[in-house]
């Protein structure tokens, strides 16, 4: 089923990056038209050939290559089968907007006009083209998906959390009608609920420590959770953190304290308000950008910085025995293991007695290893993890297993750090710094859950100036 789901999802990405190719190369092929018509003419007092060369061919591919990407920078192609014609809508007037705009300084400026209105002409004319063509052909494409979930052609498997009153409710009315595809196959009960009513309409799934493994085997894409108002202070931590790292929608009954606080984005089914809880942390253009300047950055620190690296890789190398990097297994995003490449800055078989954390006047550290700990120059080499993708210069610091199980038993929330690669720099490192045990890396992880939920690239900027500055001030360890 899981291959299945994949294979039309890729199925209808295909129609739309071929839809919109052909709306970007007609609505080109048709704005070159009208500048041989129009502005030749007025250039040259008469209409030139219209030579088809191979330059015209290049200039369409170059074009729809572009509008291809400022798609998928802009997060176009996200969330395939639940789109709406009015977000199609606004989404292609700011995307033909900004597209028209960069074009208008890289293909069209240079164009010899007599009079320099013509340019706010031409803007328009190429905006009005590529968007019309755009907006027609995804109208055609989301109309068509839209009537598929209304006749249950595409579907998306639900689960309900809980079995109170507002379950059978919830249930009931999707149950009634069935135009957002939403389709019941079970429910996962709380420890002290009795399943008697709900389990007479829909199955008992399972337990919520079960719950990964339920979405997982069932296919599952949205969890409702049916819980009332006095539950929820006893089960909705629970229930987020077990539902962390899972690909799922997640929507709730909202209390009077989320709508003010506008941590949530309104949806309904009927007349039955459903919240759905954002898990979208930066939009797919800021994520694109973030990547941008994480490989430039790394890239130009490990260049100027060769000279020195080779210079201390010689220190170390006659400091002590043993390898001038340092590899060790951490946790990235979605768990995922890597290595972290550091200078070593510990005499080899430091933790041969198991894993140990950093504490002051550690005598496992090496004299040119105090130094390095110090400025954190030892992490120089994990630009290298950025570039290999492992690694965000910010982001929380990625931890080892053994401590990650460790901070998970008393903090189940550290599961939210997975949601994001881990960083260089963290503003847990800014605000906090290293830990030693246990409960300071817990304090550490508060910071670092604020900045996950308030990631920007400004936030980033400013954990990166704070880094700068304590670098200067030697206030590593």
């Amino acid at each position: 089923m899981a291959s299945t789901k994949l294979k039309n999802y890729n199925r209808q990405l295909l129609k739309y990056l071929l839809l919109d190719i052909i709306s970007a190369s007609i609505s080109w092929f048709l704005f070159f038209l009208y500048r041989k018509k129009f502005v030749e003419f007025d250039k040259l007092g008469y209409i030139n050939s219209f030579n088809l060369d191979i330059r015209l061919f290049e200039g369409i591919i170059f074009i729809s290559l572009f509008w291809i990407f400022l798609y998928y920078i802009s997060g176009e192609y996200n969330n395939l089968f639940r789109r709406s014609r009015l977000k199609d809508f606004t989404n292609t007037i700011f995307q033909s907007l900004i597209g028209v705009i960069f074009i208008f300084f890289i293909a069209i400026l240079d164009d010899i006009i007599p009079n320099y209105k013509e340019y706010y002409t031409l803007v328009l004319v190429l905006f009005i083209i590529h968007f019309s063509f755009t907006f027609f052909l995804r109208y055609i494409l989301t109309l068509n998906t839209i009537n598929n979930i209304r006749n249950g052609k595409i579907f998306f498997k639900t689960i309900l959390i809980g079995n109170s009153d507002s379950a059978i409710e919830i249930y009931n009315k999707i149950k009634l009608k069935k135009s957002l595809g939403n389709i019941i196959v079970g429910f996962i009960g709380l420890s002290d609920s009795n399943y008697h009513n709900l389990k007479k309409k829909i199955p008992y799934l399972g337990s919520l420590k079960e719950i990964s493994k339920i979405i997982k085997h069932k296919n599952i894409e949205e969890v409702i959770i049916a819980i009332e108002r006095n539950q929820q202070d006893n089960y909705l931590e629970e229930i987020l953190n077990c539902l962390e790292g899972t690909d799922v929608i997640i929507k709730i009954k909202p209390n009077n304290y989320d709508l003010l606080m506008g941590r949530v984005k309104m949806t309904s089914f009927f007349d039955e308000p459903l919240i759905q809880i954002r898990y979208v942390l930066m939009s797919q253009f800021n994520f694109t950008v973030k990547r941008i300047l994480d490989l430039i950055i790394s890239s130009t620190l490990l260049i100027l910085f060769l000279p020195l690296l080779l210079f201390l890789s010689i220190l170390i190398k006659l400091d002590s025995k043993g390898s001038i990097f340092y590899l060790q297994e951490r946790l990235g995003k979605n768990e995922i293991k890597f290595k972290i490449i550091k200078l070593r800055t510990m005499f080899i078989d430091s933790e041969l007695n198991g894993p140990r954390l950093t504490v002051d006047k550690d005598k496992r550290i090496t004299k040119i290893g105090k130094y390095l700990r110090k400025y954190r120059i030892d992490e120089l080499p994990q630009f290298i993890n950025v570039i290999k993708g492992d690694m965000s210069i910010v982001g929380p610091r990625p931890e080892r297993e053994f401590f990650a199980k460790k901070i998970i038993e008393k903090a189940p929330y550290y599961k939210h750090v997975y949601r994001v690669k881990p960083g260089i720099t963290s503003w847990g490192m800014v605000k906090f710094g290293y830990a030693s045990n246990i409960s300071e890396m817990i304090k550490r992880l508060k910071y670092d859950i604020i900045y996950i939920e308030n990631m920007t690239l400004i936030s980033d900027l400013k954990v990166i100036i704070y880094t700068i500055l304590i670098v200067f001030q030697g206030r590593g360890k």
